[in-house]
């Protein structure tokens, strides 16, 4: 680095220091002291080591700055406005306001933003699954940054991304430790234990570098080194001061989150120089092209199966999912159980688009994202009971980040058997319903899955297919069409007594009740409602007329927020005068057991069906009381 350069940049973090002073302050509202530490690293990056086309945020070969720590954003709105994407006026009237694209946290509403952050220990297990992308399906040289806080390397998700990263040589990705030792309240667990940082990192496989975060040419020098190591991640630990800068703040305890106070900015802003105007020219990647070229309209052969053949709907997904590997664009990931989940047959397909991510559900969601931020369709497969509930909050974040990904649970619900209630997904359908843009699936034979499976690829936003243990018979001929949003009615009449819903397991469960039902005269509706969310409104309300509001809906999950919640969300403002319902879920906690046992020991088999059926259609005016 040349006197010359280092002069920029320390006029270029002393503009980033003093706008985020600014914007926050205008706002009443951010966090200019963790960006403050951070302002010569970015500084440094942006001038000297990211390779960036800001007209053209969607080209292929540009490396990926992520903000792990996300509260940051006044740093990384300022860094947007010293490369020309965001000017003035918008940095300082619109941050943190309503309507804003320049919100709290980032979000991908900014075309320079992959992912949504914010929540802490996420953004480097998202760079994690952008990274794989760029070493083993792209195949370009770009980089991913990412920013990390001292304090989110208490959450074990950044481990988990460490681990995955040394484990697939990730040399591509760097992330950088702002360890500014002073988290939201109090001294972080570590405080200014570099060594002891160092020693974690390397442990995990990484490589570490322990530096003055200030020092722009030792800053420098390790990113600099950190692009030597081709087959090894990079850890640049940066011993930082929270408030860099602002005298009064310097590693000052309570100022976590705290806009400085209009008289005390301006005395700090003076004091780094006033106001800026710096334009920075990062250099731009080299052109490059991805290895792989997406083809939608590759022609995919799904596997098919005879109407009464019995396939375990996990199977099926198996057997789907490989054919989808016609496609170059999809990627599986397993959380190493592909053998029971039937994932692991994509490998013998197309092992170059499989990646183990172990027993790692965090890492497993976050590389999901991550390789949907290059535009791959990725498959992310565990037991349903662990693939939603732990890591949920990736969930969760990547309906913020309107990310595209595809979920299957399988193992789902109590017809799991012997294995007891740890291993059964009983809140997984509430869960999933609950996050923004998803859809929600749970078929009941073969078919529809491979079906499904095949129309999730080319869905947008979060799909959640639910599959079952169990092998069950084959209810629908190959050439039928399952549209999410959709169900499919059997035995409907023009004199239909009652409705009775179920999906997976429970459909069969009620199929059976329709015939033992048929045997005592009286006639049942049954939907299969393989799409829960979004759910077929208009078939449930016309059908809720037909059959005179008697309706039997029968889940393997917890009644709260599950299928029955749906059904009757759905049917809420319909002109049907009397609606009587019965709802029938898993309402104690399940044992281990065979799935015949399970299922009748909840009240959701065909027995219970039966008579939940019997006592609508003979005592309508005086339902179940368990409706």
């Amino acid at each position: 680095m040349s006197a010359a350069q280092a002069d920029v940049i320390r006029s270029l973090a002393a503009q980033l220091r003093v706008d985020s002073i600014r914007c926050s302050t205008q706002a009443a509202s951010g966090h200019p002291t963790s960006s403050l530490s951070a302002a010569d690293l970015m500084a440094v990056l942006l001038e000297r080591h990211l390779r960036y086309d800001w007209d053209r945020p969607s080209a292929a070969a540009n490396d990926h700055l992520i903000f792990s720590k996300g509260h940051a954003s006044p740093l990384l709105y300022s860094m947007y406005r010293a490369v020309g994407v965001v000017d003035e006026d918008e940095l300082l009237n619109t941050y943190r306001q309503f309507g804003s694209c320049l919100q709290g946290h980032p979000t991908p509403v900014l075309p320079w933003v992959d992912v949504a952050t914010g929540s802490l220990g996420q953004g480097l297990p998202d760079g994690v699954g952008v990274a794989l992308a760029g070493r083993y399906l792209d195949r370009l040289p770009y980089r991913v940054w990412v920013l990390c806080g001292d304090s989110e390397l208490a959450e074990g998700s950044i481990w988990e991304a460490l681990d995955k990263a040394a484990y697939y040589k990730l040399g591509n990705l760097t992330a950088i430790v702002d360890v500014n030792r002073l988290g939201q309240d109090g001294p972080t667990e570590l405080q200014w234990d570099m060594d002891c940082y160092a020693r974690r990192v390397q442990a995990f496989g990484a490589h570490s570098l322990v530096i003055d975060g200030h020092d722009l040419a030792a800053i420098d020098d390790a990113f600099i080194r950190a692009q030597s190591h081709p087959d090894q991640p990079t850890v640049v630990l940066a011993k930082t001061i929270k408030g860099k800068g602002v005298a009064e703040v310097e590693d000052k305890n309570g100022w976590h989150g705290k806009a400085l106070p209009q008289d005390m900015a301006e005395r700090a802003v003076a004091a780094l120089g006033g106001r800026g105007n710096l334009r920075i020219t990062t250099s731009l990647p080299e052109p490059g092209t991805p290895a792989i070229t997406p083809n939608p309209h590759t022609l995919v052969h799904l596997p098919r199966w005879e109407i009464g053949e019995e396939v375990a709907t996990r199977a099926a997904f198996g057997a789907a999912v490989s054919a989808m590997a016609a496609r170059p664009e999809i990627v599986v990931l397993d959380g190493e159980v592909g053998n029971s989940t039937h994932a692991g047959e994509f490998k013998e397909a197309a092992p170059e688009r499989y990646f183990q991510m172990f027993i790692a559900e965090q890492q497993l969601l976050a590389s999901a994202i991550g390789l949907s931020v290059r535009g791959y369709i990725t498959f992310a497969a565990s037991f349903a009971a662990f693939l939603v509930s732990r890591p949920f909050d990736f969930i969760r974040m990547a309906g913020i980040s309107q990310a595209n990904i595809r979920l299957v649970g399988t193992h789902a619900g109590v017809e799991i058997g012997q294995d007891g209630p740890s291993q059964m997904a009983l809140e997984d359908i509430a869960a999933m319903r609950a996050v923004h843009t998803s859809s929600v699936l749970y078929p009941a034979d073969a078919t529809s899955t491979a079906q499904l499976v095949k129309t999730m690829a080319d869905t947008t936003g979060i799909t959640y297919l639910r599959a079952t243990r169990g092998a069950y018979p084959v209810l629908y001929g190959p050439d039928e069409e399952f549209p999410i949003g959709g169900s499919k009615v059997h035995h409907a009449g023009p004199n239909d007594d009652v409705t009775l819903i179920g999906a997976g397991v429970t459909l069969h469960e009620c199929l059976t009740a329709a015939g033992q039902l048929a045997q005592a005269g009286i006639s049942a509706r049954v939907i299969d409602l393989y799409s829960i969310k979004p759910i077929d409104t208009a078939t449930l309300r016309r059908t809720c007329q037909e059959t005179g509001g008697r309706i039997v809906v029968a889940e393997d999950h917890y009644p709260e927020g599950g299928i029955g919640s749906a059904v009757l969300e759905a049917l809420a403002g319909t002109n049907t005068p009397d609606l009587h319902t019965v709802l029938l879920a898993v309402k104690t906690l399940p044992t281990s057991g065979t799935p015949q046992e399970l299922l009748d020991a909840a009240g959701v088999s065909a027995r219970h069906i039966t008579a939940a059926a019997h006592t609508l259609t003979t005592s309508p005016s005086k339902p179940d009381p368990s409706s």
